[in-house]
């Protein structure tokens, strides 16, 4: 594979057809914002009438033939015990588009997959009592087709389409399915884990991070509101002050000059790539102007992690968390000898 297409296939994976830009922005409201009971989405005293752009859905009972349209919502539909009957494909090659920190709960069911546009013969054929629109993208006529089939779930008014945030989509799942209070539990926990990493290094706070790509000849930073961005600050890091007077508040990436990589300058470098040989980035002539990179602080989220970070799930955030944290231990504990496994392995170390 030549260094063009690699660099392209190194793209975190977005929706068919969701323009580049807009995938971005889509994934930053999913970062790791507070939980606010999903007030937004649930109307006062009524706990399965749901709220949202298109108008409002109502439940007559907890739904268990649940058909996952968003790219990412068969994670938080399988955390609260519900196997989907059918699962939209997003990127990765896993089966029934279940990826690993997710497989265990699926078990032995073998859900339908949807690729590409949503096909209506194959919900109807399906028959769910429930179908989650939530981060799919659907248009509101097809939502219009698709609540004659069954009550449709989208994202509250307001909020882009691919940008409900973690939580408050784990807590109206659980209330759809009648399982709110697991919801909660799910929530705090995965809110819990970030807690203890935080008080197991808290030489982290303060400290700056930033999360790097390298994707069609573009280099620059995941910023702003994106959840790659808000995972290094959860865990009490701050993005380098170059950075942040480069970055576009509207924007949730920042593009640099490939002649000048100076605001990538961080105590942590996490380079996100779909790819664990990044042959691009170690390729990348001014990255080793950087101090970051002579000083052996660079980390490697590839193609497991990278995914992980992209879905911003109650269960994907947690395990980035768990496969990151040594690496990150090892990036930023002053010592240019103990560099990250992770960029040893990709031969990004110094």
């Amino acid at each position: 594979m030549d260094e063009a297409a690699h660099s392209e296939q190194s793209r975190p994976g977005r929706p068919p057809g969701l323009p580049r830009r807009r995938f971005l922005a889509g994934l930053a409201a999913g970062a790791l914002l507070p939980v606010t009971g999903g007030s937004r989405a649930v109307a006062a005293g009524e706990d399965l009438r749901f709220v949202h752009a298109f108008g409002e859905t109502t439940l007559s009972k907890p739904a268990q033939r649940v058909i996952s349209l968003g790219y990412t919502t068969q994670d938080p539909l399988l955390a609260l015990g519900v196997r989907p009957v059918a699962i939209r494909q997003w990127f990765g090659s896993f089966p029934y588009g279940v990826w690993p920190w997710a497989q265990p709960l699926l078990g032995d069911a073998r859900p339908a997959m949807i690729s590409g546009e949503v096909s209506m013969e194959l919900v109807a054929s399906l028959a769910p009592d429930l179908i989650v629109g939530i981060g799919s993208g659907i248009s509101e006529a097809e939502y219009a087709v698709l609540s004659q089939i069954a009550p449709v779930l989208m994202q509250p008014a307001g909020l882009p389409a691919y940008g409900m945030p973690w939580d408050e989509l784990t807590l109206m799942l659980g209330r759809a399915v009648g399982k709110a209070a697991l919801a909660e539990e799910l929530v705090a926990a995965s809110r819990q884990k970030f807690a203890d990493a935080r008080q197991r290094h808290p030489d982290w706070a303060g400290k700056t991070a930033v999360c790097a790509y390298n994707y069609g000849g573009e280099t620059g930073a995941f910023s702003g509101f994106d959840t790659r961005a808000r995972f290094l600050k959860e865990l009490g890091f701050q993005p380098p002050p170059k950075l942040v007077e480069l970055a576009n508040p509207d924007v949730f990436y920042t593009p640099l000059s490939p002649e000048d990589l100076s605001p990538l300058d961080a105590d942590l470098l996490v380079w996100i790539s779909s790819f664990d040989v990044v042959p691009d980035i170690v390729a990348l002539p001014m990255r080793r102007t950087l101090r970051a990179h002579k000083e052996g602080r660079e980390v490697l989220a590839g193609a497991i992690v990278a995914g992980a970070l992209s879905f911003g799930s109650v269960l994907s955030l947690p395990f980035a968390l768990k496969q990151l944290e040594a690496d990150i231990a090892l990036a930023v504990d002053g010592d240019p000898s103990t560099a990250a496994r992770s960029s040893v392995a990709a031969g990004l170390a110094p």
